[in-house]
């Protein structure tokens, strides 16, 4: 019984480890700038067959296919974590912080110019306030009782 089961299983399996070996082999030509590129489309190609294939075919994927693949070689190609920003951009944004020190929440236009001025994303300037204010930035005594005053409205024992 469970040789059965092996073999109903095996077969799909099987296929699926083709279907993944045809992937992997398809990306990892893009990534390395291959000029054989395997552009089957995740058909069972044989891979020789691009040696002897149809050039015809071959241009005519290669023009209707070529900005899909550009777009795969360049998602390919970024790097997965960029670490640190760049020292310019992190003296700009400091910069921006000493001057606003007591309160360091940028507007939106505040973060649009920082993103000008840095040439970072909107993003990343609002991962580093964010960043800035947990690790450096703590509000007065007074500060954190007007917060909370915006908050919850005002304390009081008349309840």
């Amino acid at each position: 019984m469970l040789v059965k089961f092996k073999s109903d299983l095996s077969k799909p399996f099987d296929e699926a480890t083709t279907f993944l070996n045809s992937i992997q082999m398809q990306l990892s030509h893009l990534c390395n700038g291959s000029s054989e590129e395997d552009l089957s489309g995740g058909e069972m190609v044989p891979h020789d067959y691009h040696k002897n294939g149809d050039p015809q075919l071959k241009d005519k994927l290669l023009k209707k296919y070529s900005g899909y693949i550009s777009t795969l070689k360049h998602e390919f190609s970024k790097h997965k974590k960029k670490g640190k920003l760049p020292r310019d951009a992190r003296q700009i944004l400091l910069h921006w912080w000493d001057l606003h020190y007591k309160w360091p929440y940028p507007t939106e236009a505040d973060k649009v110019g920082l993103a000008e001025a840095t040439g970072l994303d909107q993003k990343q300037i609002n991962n580093w306030f964010i960043n800035q204010r947990k690790r450096h930035w703590k509000p007065s005594g007074n500060m954190q009782i007007a917060i909370m005053d915006n908050l919850y409205g005002p304390f009081s024992m008349n309840l």
